[in-house]
């Protein structure tokens, strides 16, 4: 089949009835709403599933930096970059793979690795094996939110998008909570000092017992996988039959370099502050307010559930509602929104004098930090090919994740060992990272506003 021609807008060639590759048109009949909900539903379990083996390790700080005698900055790197760079490098061609091949297999495969590799943390026998594992549960965890992205802007019409995407994006904040009520209860029976001997693997920190007990049951989530139906793409563009090939997304992207470059890099800055927040958080209330690892894995936990999942559920319905009333931009709105918002309590959490007045300023800061991640994600959906939205979306998550992921965690550290040199000095290290990331995230999310209309209105002629 001849190459398809470059396009610069998303449904500049309509498709009627059956399109391109037997692909439906936008205006097809979408799967019947139950059966796409428990779609849904299906793929929050999982994202709550990576969550928890991602976030478990903010809770376990004191344990491992005590048993590896490893730095905060040492320590930053297996919560952030050691992650992050085969979560994003290997994204790119993972979402190049989902745009023709069978995304619900793709993750499968990808909950069955992360699982194991999550698993093979609580068996390491140093720093450098724990570093190879997490490298791993990278790999794993790739081949998720680009296909499900995908997946989900098949079976949802796009004035429900951000509320689906939302409801799925909710599985970040259960499952770190998860992890943090989890840890922490298992670490009130386990946070003992020397090796314990475990049947089958051996000698083992007390510490590795967590990873073990979160790691394994995920083998079981990536069954339940393979109860989704593959459905197909919904085209607003002739492409050829392999799906749309990385230079034809380059084209596209670049063409609307404005919205993309804005988007994806105030998305970036947004996830270094909330992952900056997620790992080091924890450790503040440890450290500087003397809670125990039980007590705040309880405490936190709780708030990250309540806050982080009514934050992004308000956040995908406010953007449905302003779409429905006329506002094109409301995805892009609901990010600003949630930028400046976080942004007046991030300065201020950290410095209060007890842990009880920390926690209640921080809750402002969950409850505005989820606010745009599923008006995020589905800003990318709204402006994108259907045959290119994978590969669009893992673009999107390299940069945000090699950035944010990459260095959230560690810039929070940096400050800790190198400006300050105290570890006494985490809660300025937080004010810092926190609030000079949300402000600029504010600001490429102000300017992403006026091209995104256009793009959109564009997109409709």
């Amino acid at each position: 089949m001849a190459e398809a021609k470059p396009v610069s807008t998303p449904d500049a060639v309509k498709v009627q009835g059956e399109g391109a590759r037997g692909a439906p048109s936008p205006d097809a009949a979408y799967p019947r709403p139950v059966y796409a909900w428990y779609v849904v539903g299906v793929l929050t379990v999982a994202y709550i599933s990576s969550f928890i083996d991602r976030q478990i390790l903010a809770l376990l700080v004191t344990p491992i930096r005590r048993d590896l005698n490893i730095s905060d900055t040492q320590m930053s790197l297996l919560m952030g970059l050691s992650f992050a760079l085969f979560y994003t490098f290997l994204g790119v061609p993972i979402g190049r793979l989902a745009d023709s091949r069978s995304r619900r297999g793709i993750i499968a495969v990808g909950i069955a690795l992360w699982s194991l590799m999550t698993a093979a943390c609580g068996v390491a026998k140093n720093y450098v094996q724990l570093l190879l594992a997490r490298f791993g549960v990278g790999v794993g965890e790739a081949a998720l939110s680009p296909p499900a992205y995908s997946l989900i802007a098949d079976y949802f019409p796009r004035e429900r998008l951000a509320t689906a995407l939302s409801i799925y994006s909710m599985g970040i904040y259960i499952g770190s909570g998860l992890a943090l009520l989890l840890g922490g209860a298992i670490l009130g029976t386990v946070s003992t000092e020397g090796m314990w001997h475990a049947p089958i693997v051996g000698d083992i920190y007390p510490w590795q017992t967590v990873f073990l007990l979160v790691g394994l049951p995920g083998l079981l989530v990536a069954l339940l996988m393979l109860s989704v139906r593959e459905v197909p793409r919904r085209s607003r563009v002739r492409v050829q039959a392999g799906g749309a090939s990385f230079r034809e997304v380059l084209r596209h992207m670049r063409t609307h370099w404005r919205v993309y470059t804005a988007h994806n890099l105030g998305f970036a800055l947004w996830v270094l502050m909330g992952q900056g927040t997620a790992a080091w958080a924890p450790t503040l209330f440890i450290r500087t307010h003397g809670w125990t690892p039980a007590e705040t894995g309880l405490r936190y936990g709780v708030l990250v559930i309540v806050f982080g999942v009514l934050g992004i559920v308000s956040g995908g319905r406010l953007a449905d509602s302003l779409l429905r009333r006329g506002y094109t931009d409301a995805k892009i709105r609901v990010c600003l929104l949630g930028a400046l918002g976080a942004s007046l309590f991030l300065a201020l959490y950290p410095v209060l004098p007890s842990g009880g007045l920390a926690m209640i300023a921080f809750t402002p800061v969950m409850f505005f930090t989820a606010f745009p991640m599923g008006a995020a994600a589905a800003a990318i959906q709204e402006v994108t090919p259907g045959e290119m939205r994978a590969q669009a979306s893992s673009i999107y998550l390299f940069v945000a994740n090699l950035i944010g992921l990459g260095l959230g965690p560690t810039a929070v550290a940096l400050f800790t060992d190198y400006v300050f040199r105290s570890d006494d000095a985490l809660r300025f290290s937080l004010v810092i990272v926190g609030t000079a990331a949300a402000l600029g995230a504010a600001a490429l999310f102000a300017l992403c506003l006026r091209p995104y209309r256009t793009m959109v209105a564009a997109s409709k002629h």
